[in-house]
C-alpha cells in the first residue's frame, strides 16, 4: 500500500506537540495507531517502523514524546550525547504530560477525515512504556508495547499511586507484551513482576519472550533482528486488524 506523509503540530496543555502523520495515499476510512519512540524521538529506523505499519492500512501518529524539552524537530543520535539527553529528558517529564500528550493525539486523530475513530498504540522502549501508559485512556482499544522500560522499576516521575505498574488494573484494551530475554533494562525479574500484575489484574495479554537483546527492532546497530521485527510487525498488525476493525 502506498503511504504519504505530513506533519502537524499539534497544542497540548504542555505545548506544541510536532506529529508526524504516515497514511495510505488511497482514500478510505482508516483505524490510527499512535507510535511511540525511543528517547531519541523521530530517528530513521523510528519513521520507517511507522512507514511499514501505515502501509498496512492504518493512519500512524508519531509524536515527539519530549516535546516541552527540545527544540520543535529534535532528533538525538544514537551516540552517548543523545542517550544522555534522552535519559535526562526521560527522567525530567512526568506521566501525566505523557496522558495529556496522549488525549490531544486521539482527539486529533478523530478530527481526520479518513479517521474510521478507533485508535490503538504502539511504541518501543521508553516508547513502550507509553503504549502500555496510554492504554489506561478508554478510548485506546489496544497497545502493542515492545521491550517497554521502567513500568517495572516504577523510575519515571509521577504522582503518587499513578504510576504505570500500580494502574496496570485500570487497563481495559488488549496488550500484546513483546519482550527480548537477553534485555538488561528489563531483567527476568523485571518481566516476572509485570507478568505476575497482568494475571492478578485479569487483563487481556498475550506475552512473547525471544532471544534477543533490547531494541532488536531498531534496523540500525548490531542488535537489529530482522527475522523478529518481521514477525512482530506481524503480530502488531493482526493486533490492530483484529481489534480496531
Amino acid at each position: 500500500m502506498i503511504i504519504t506523509n505530513s506533519q502537524q503540530d499539534l497544542s497540548t496543555p504542555t505545548g506544541v506537540m510536532r506529529t508526524t502523520i504516515y497514511q495510505p495515499e488511497e482514500q478510505g476510512n482508516y483505524p490510527c495507531i499512535i507510535f511511540y519512540s525511543e528517547i531519541f524521538q523521530q530517528t530513521a529506523p523510528i519513521a520507517r517502523s511507522a512507514a511499514i505499519m501505515a502501509s498496512h492500512g492504518f493512519i500512524v501518529l508519531v509524536p515527539e514524546v519530549f516535546h516541552e524539552l527540545n527544540p520543535i524537530g529534535t532528533v538525538l543520535g544514537y551516540d552517548d550525547a543523545g542517550k544522555d539527553k534522552g535519559n535526562a529528558d526521560k527522567w525530567a517529564k512526568p506521566l501525566e504530560d505523557h496522558d495529556s500528550d496522549t488525549q490531544t493525539l486521539i482527539d486529533f486523530a478523530r478530527t481526520l477525515d479518513n479517521c474510521s475513530g478507533k485508535v490503538g498504540a504502539m511504541g518501543v522502549c521508553i516508547g513502550g512504556h507509553l503504549a502500555y501508559r496510554a492504554a489506561l485512556n478508554e478510548n485506546i482499544s489496544a497497545a502493542s508495547c515492545l521491550y517497554a522500560t521502567d513500568i517495572h522499576s516504577n523510575t519515571l516521575p509521577c504522582n503518587e499511586n499513578n504510576d504505570s505498574f500500580t494502574r496496570t488494573p485500570d487497563i481495559k484494551g488488549e496488550l500484546l507484551m513483546i519482550w527480548g530475554k537477553q534485555d538488561p533494562h528489563v531483567p527476568d525479574e523485571g518481566r516476572m513482576k509485570i507478568h505476575k500484575k497482568l494475571l492478578e489484574s485479569k487483563n487481556t495479554f498475550t506475552w512473547h519472550e525471544f532471544n534477543a537483546q533490547h531494541a532488536f527492532m531498531r534496523d540500525e546497530g548490531e542488535r537489529y533482528d530482522a527475522a523478529l521485527a518481521i514477525q512482530v510487525y506481524l503480530m502488531s498488525v493482526e493486533l490492530f486488524k483484529r481489534k480496531l476493525s
